[in-house]
């Protein structure tokens, strides 16, 4: 059965994982990212310098991590602007968060390798 446009729209195409966030006290939600939040997050840490491609580095956990965190309706939780003050909070939370924000969302090395390539 070949899906109509309205099926596309209106499907909740959108997973999540809740983990827990010992060092915070809580458990936060980790969803996947819309084509337009990966698009924007791609756009920020590939950067082209001529022929080559590099990836900035610069708050790369918590620049993923604030695209994936959301409240219970599925909003995002941080502003792109909020992204420095996210990466100020414990490395170790960030990286529990990070892992489960890339396997989500399909983010690999070879992934990373594929965009660096093109």
């Amino acid at each position: 059965m070949l899906l109509s446009k309205q099926q596309i729209l209106g499907m909740d195409d959108l997973p999540h994982e809740d983990i827990e966030v010992p060092e915070w006290g809580g458990t936060v939600r980790v969803r996947v990212m819309t084509g337009v939040e990966r698009d924007a997050w791609e756009t920020s840490i590939y950067q082209n310098k001529g022929d080559d491609v590099q990836v900035n580095q610069e708050n790369f956990r918590a620049s993923l991590v604030a695209r994936c965190l959301s409240d219970e309706s599925g909003a995002i939780l941080f502003s792109t602007e909020e992204i420095k003050q996210l990466g100020t909070k414990s490395s170790i939370a960030l990286d529990r968060i990070f892992t489960v924000a890339r396997r989500l969302n399909a983010i690999s090395k070879a992934d990373k390798d594929e965009l660096t390539k093109n």
